[in-house]
Protein backbone atom coordinates (compact mmCIF):
# COMPACT_ATOMS: atom_id res chain seq x y z
CA UNK A 1 0.00 0.00 0.00
CA UNK A 2 0.74 3.58 -1.03
CA UNK A 3 -0.05 6.84 0.34
CA UNK A 4 -2.59 8.37 -2.62
CA UNK A 5 -3.54 11.27 -0.15
CA UNK A 6 -0.23 13.07 -0.54
CA UNK A 7 -0.72 14.10 -3.57
CA UNK A 8 -2.01 16.92 -5.50
CA UNK A 9 -5.56 16.88 -6.26
CA UNK A 10 -7.23 16.06 -9.64
CA UNK A 11 -4.13 14.73 -10.66
CA UNK A 12 -4.71 13.11 -14.43
CA UNK A 13 -2.03 10.90 -16.71
CA UNK A 14 -2.86 13.67 -19.78
CA UNK A 15 -1.61 11.83 -23.43
CA UNK A 16 2.09 12.63 -23.81
CA UNK A 17 3.13 16.20 -25.73
CA UNK A 18 4.86 15.08 -28.85
CA UNK A 19 8.92 16.05 -28.68
CA UNK A 20 8.65 18.11 -31.14
CA UNK A 21 6.31 20.95 -29.42
CA UNK A 22 9.53 20.93 -26.69
CA UNK A 23 12.08 22.89 -28.34
CA UNK A 24 13.87 23.85 -25.20
CA UNK A 25 16.36 26.43 -24.32
CA UNK A 26 18.92 28.36 -22.54
CA UNK A 27 17.40 30.95 -20.66
CA UNK A 28 17.36 31.69 -17.16
CA UNK A 29 13.92 30.14 -15.12
CA UNK A 30 13.15 30.12 -11.72
CA UNK A 31 14.13 27.05 -10.74
CA UNK A 32 17.12 26.99 -13.52
CA UNK A 33 18.34 30.04 -12.48
CA UNK A 34 21.66 30.23 -14.68
CA UNK A 35 22.62 34.21 -14.08
CA UNK A 36 22.93 33.91 -9.80
CA UNK A 37 26.76 34.10 -9.34
CA UNK A 38 26.76 30.55 -7.48
CA UNK A 39 25.83 28.70 -10.61
CA UNK A 40 28.62 31.02 -12.93
CA UNK A 41 31.00 30.38 -10.32
CA UNK A 42 30.15 26.24 -10.60
CA UNK A 43 31.19 26.93 -14.23
CA UNK A 44 33.82 28.73 -13.69
CA UNK A 45 34.97 25.97 -11.64
CA UNK A 46 34.31 23.33 -14.20
CA UNK A 47 35.05 24.72 -16.74
CA UNK A 48 37.65 27.77 -16.01
CA UNK A 49 36.23 30.45 -17.78
CA UNK A 50 32.20 30.72 -17.95
CA UNK A 51 30.92 31.72 -21.89
CA UNK A 52 29.97 35.36 -22.79
CA UNK A 53 26.62 35.78 -23.87
CA UNK A 54 27.70 36.97 -27.43
CA UNK A 55 30.62 33.87 -27.75
CA UNK A 56 29.84 31.37 -30.92
CA UNK A 57 27.98 28.42 -29.34
CA UNK A 58 30.99 25.59 -27.59
CA UNK A 59 31.91 22.86 -30.02
CA UNK A 60 29.40 19.98 -29.73
CA UNK A 61 32.25 17.56 -27.97
CA UNK A 62 33.47 20.83 -25.60
CA UNK A 63 29.37 21.03 -24.62
CA UNK A 64 29.69 17.11 -23.73
CA UNK A 65 32.91 17.16 -21.63
CA UNK A 66 31.51 20.11 -19.58
CA UNK A 67 28.16 17.92 -19.01
CA UNK A 68 30.40 15.32 -17.76
CA UNK A 69 32.64 17.29 -15.23
CA UNK A 70 29.94 19.08 -14.33
CA UNK A 71 27.91 15.63 -12.98
CA UNK A 72 31.44 14.89 -11.81
CA UNK A 73 31.58 18.16 -9.33
CA UNK A 74 27.98 18.12 -8.55
CA UNK A 75 28.15 14.19 -7.08
CA UNK A 76 31.02 15.15 -4.92
CA UNK A 77 30.16 18.45 -3.64
CA UNK A 78 26.10 18.78 -3.62
CA UNK A 79 24.76 15.84 -1.03
CA UNK A 80 22.38 14.04 -2.29
CA UNK A 81 19.15 14.05 0.43
CA UNK A 82 15.65 13.37 0.02
CA UNK A 83 14.58 16.72 -0.30
CA UNK A 84 10.62 17.10 -1.79
CA UNK A 85 10.72 20.58 -3.05
CA UNK A 86 10.97 20.43 -6.99
CA UNK A 87 10.44 23.85 -7.72
CA UNK A 88 13.79 24.66 -5.38
CA UNK A 89 16.07 27.28 -7.50
CA UNK A 90 19.43 26.16 -7.99
CA UNK A 91 21.29 28.99 -6.66
CA UNK A 92 19.86 27.53 -3.23
CA UNK A 93 20.58 24.35 -3.75
CA UNK A 94 24.37 25.13 -4.11
CA UNK A 95 24.37 27.11 -1.35
CA UNK A 96 22.68 24.17 1.25
CA UNK A 97 24.96 22.24 -0.04
CA UNK A 98 22.64 19.31 -0.54
CA UNK A 99 19.93 17.90 -2.69
CA UNK A 100 17.50 15.37 -4.20
CA UNK A 101 18.39 13.82 -7.49
CA UNK A 102 15.86 16.15 -8.99
CA UNK A 103 17.57 19.23 -7.73
CA UNK A 104 20.71 17.94 -8.88
CA UNK A 105 19.50 17.06 -12.03
CA UNK A 106 18.54 20.56 -12.01
CA UNK A 107 21.97 21.61 -11.25
CA UNK A 108 23.24 19.80 -13.95
CA UNK A 109 20.49 22.11 -16.38
CA UNK A 110 21.55 25.04 -15.23
CA UNK A 111 25.43 24.50 -15.92
CA UNK A 112 24.10 23.03 -19.47
CA UNK A 113 22.48 26.48 -20.22
CA UNK A 114 24.97 28.46 -18.91
CA UNK A 115 27.48 26.84 -21.14
CA UNK A 116 25.31 27.79 -24.35
CA UNK A 117 23.81 24.27 -24.14
CA UNK A 118 19.97 24.12 -24.79
CA UNK A 119 17.30 21.90 -21.96
CA UNK A 120 14.26 20.46 -21.61
CA UNK A 121 13.09 17.75 -19.71
CA UNK A 122 10.56 14.55 -20.49
CA UNK A 123 8.44 14.63 -17.79
CA UNK A 124 7.44 10.89 -16.27
CA UNK A 125 4.96 9.45 -13.37
CA UNK A 126 6.81 6.57 -11.93
CA UNK A 127 5.58 4.28 -9.78
CA UNK A 128 6.42 5.14 -6.08
CA UNK A 129 6.87 1.02 -5.82
CA UNK A 130 10.73 1.67 -7.16
CA UNK A 131 11.47 3.95 -3.65
CA UNK A 132 10.52 1.36 -1.68
CA UNK A 133 14.22 0.06 -0.52
CA UNK A 134 15.07 3.29 0.57
CA UNK A 135 12.00 3.23 2.98
CA UNK A 136 11.42 -0.34 3.60
CA UNK A 137 9.46 0.50 7.40
CA UNK A 138 7.74 3.26 5.93
CA UNK A 139 6.32 1.98 2.51
CA UNK A 140 2.84 3.36 3.48
CA UNK A 141 4.15 7.00 3.44
CA UNK A 142 5.88 6.51 -0.34
CA UNK A 143 4.16 8.78 -2.48
CA UNK A 144 1.74 5.94 -4.66
CA UNK A 145 3.25 8.17 -7.97
CA UNK A 146 6.25 10.53 -8.23
CA UNK A 147 6.98 13.10 -10.98
CA UNK A 148 10.44 12.94 -12.65
CA UNK A 149 12.02 15.60 -14.95
CA UNK A 150 14.14 13.72 -16.77
CA UNK A 151 16.30 16.64 -18.75
CA UNK A 152 17.36 16.31 -22.28
CA UNK A 153 20.37 18.25 -23.99
CA UNK A 154 20.65 19.74 -27.43
CA UNK A 155 24.47 18.65 -28.37
CA UNK A 156 25.13 19.52 -32.07
CA UNK A 157 21.87 18.18 -33.94
CA UNK A 158 20.34 15.95 -31.72
CA UNK A 159 19.01 15.53 -28.29
CA UNK A 160 20.52 14.04 -25.96
CA UNK A 161 19.06 12.27 -22.82
CA UNK A 162 21.02 12.29 -19.78
CA UNK A 163 20.46 8.86 -19.39
CA UNK A 164 23.37 8.70 -22.27
CA UNK A 165 25.38 11.44 -20.86
CA UNK A 166 27.84 8.78 -20.31
CA UNK A 167 27.78 6.37 -23.45
CA UNK A 168 24.69 4.68 -25.20
CA UNK A 169 22.34 2.55 -23.43
CA UNK A 170 23.56 -0.73 -25.28
CA UNK A 171 27.27 0.04 -24.08
CA UNK A 172 26.20 1.20 -20.01
CA UNK A 173 24.08 -1.89 -19.58
CA UNK A 174 27.01 -4.29 -20.37
CA UNK A 175 29.15 -2.19 -17.93
CA UNK A 176 30.33 -4.13 -14.13
CA UNK A 177 28.02 -3.52 -11.22
CA UNK A 178 24.33 -4.70 -12.35
CA UNK A 179 21.84 -1.80 -13.03
CA UNK A 180 20.28 0.29 -10.78
CA UNK A 181 18.97 -0.62 -7.36
CA UNK A 182 17.84 2.37 -5.83
CA UNK A 183 18.96 1.43 -2.19
CA UNK A 184 22.44 3.01 -0.35
CA UNK A 185 24.35 5.86 -1.10
CA UNK A 186 23.62 6.25 -4.69
CA UNK A 187 20.62 7.32 -6.30
CA UNK A 188 19.60 7.95 -10.40
CA UNK A 189 22.15 10.85 -10.53
CA UNK A 190 24.98 8.67 -9.72
CA UNK A 191 23.75 5.85 -11.47
CA UNK A 192 23.90 7.87 -14.44
CA UNK A 193 27.89 7.41 -15.24
CA UNK A 194 28.59 3.73 -14.47
CA UNK A 195 25.10 1.82 -15.91
CA UNK A 196 21.83 1.90 -17.91
CA UNK A 197 19.15 3.98 -16.63
CA UNK A 198 16.30 2.77 -19.72
CA UNK A 199 12.87 4.44 -19.33
CA UNK A 200 11.62 2.67 -22.06
CA UNK A 201 12.93 -0.86 -21.84
CA UNK A 202 15.41 -0.80 -24.69
CA UNK A 203 18.16 -2.80 -22.77
CA UNK A 204 18.80 -5.21 -20.25
CA UNK A 205 21.35 -5.34 -17.64
CA UNK A 206 23.10 -8.78 -17.84
CA UNK A 207 23.10 -11.46 -15.18
CA UNK A 208 25.57 -11.32 -12.70
CA UNK A 209 24.66 -7.51 -10.58
CA UNK A 210 22.10 -9.06 -8.38
CA UNK A 211 18.55 -9.99 -7.83
CA UNK A 212 17.65 -6.42 -7.11
CA UNK A 213 20.11 -4.45 -9.96
CA UNK A 214 17.93 -3.05 -13.08
CA UNK A 215 18.71 -1.25 -16.19
CA UNK A 216 14.86 -1.60 -17.77
CA UNK A 217 13.41 0.61 -15.64
CA UNK A 218 9.91 0.92 -17.88
CA UNK A 219 7.87 -1.32 -16.02
CA UNK A 220 7.82 1.56 -13.17
CA UNK A 221 6.19 4.05 -15.96
CA UNK A 222 2.94 4.87 -15.32
CA UNK A 223 2.40 7.55 -17.96
CA UNK A 224 4.54 9.15 -20.01
CA UNK A 225 3.88 13.28 -19.50
CA UNK A 226 5.72 14.03 -22.61
CA UNK A 227 8.56 16.82 -23.42
CA UNK A 228 8.57 20.17 -21.95
CA UNK A 229 10.62 23.69 -22.13
CA UNK A 230 11.86 23.83 -19.00
CA UNK A 231 11.21 21.59 -15.75
CA UNK A 232 9.54 24.86 -14.58
CA UNK A 233 6.79 23.97 -17.50
CA UNK A 234 6.71 20.47 -16.29
CA UNK A 235 5.55 21.76 -12.51
CA UNK A 236 3.40 24.03 -13.29
CA UNK A 237 1.30 21.74 -15.59
CA UNK A 238 1.37 18.44 -13.63
CA UNK A 239 2.14 19.82 -10.28
CA UNK A 240 5.26 18.47 -8.06
CA UNK A 241 4.79 14.80 -6.47
CA UNK A 242 3.39 15.74 -3.09
CA UNK A 243 0.98 18.68 -2.16
CA UNK A 244 2.10 21.51 -0.63
CA UNK A 245 0.79 20.50 2.96
CA UNK A 246 2.74 17.36 2.94
CA UNK A 247 5.90 18.89 1.52
CA UNK A 248 5.83 21.92 4.37
CA UNK A 249 5.62 18.59 6.90
CA UNK A 250 8.05 16.31 5.35
CA UNK A 251 10.87 18.92 4.03
CA UNK A 252 12.34 19.57 7.61
CA UNK A 253 12.10 15.69 8.01
CA UNK A 254 13.79 14.57 4.69
CA UNK A 255 15.23 17.23 3.45
CA UNK A 256 18.83 16.71 5.57
CA UNK A 257 18.48 13.07 5.56
CA UNK A 258 21.29 11.83 3.77
CA UNK A 259 20.40 9.25 0.71
CA UNK A 260 21.21 5.46 2.11
CA UNK A 261 20.78 6.71 5.63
Amino acid sequence: MTSSILRPRRRTFPVATPAEDAAGGTQPTPILDRLHPRVTELVRCIEAAPPVADARPWPAERQLELLRRAHRRISATVRPVYSVQDERPVSEVLRRGRGSCSQRLAVLEAVARTGGVATRVRGLLVDGALWYPRFPRMRRLVPDHVVLAWPEFRIGDAWLPVSELFGGLEELSTRPGGGFTNAGPETLFEALSRTAVDWDGVVACPAGGGADAACDLAGHVVADLGHHDSRDALFARHGQTLCPTARLVAEPLLGRRSAGA
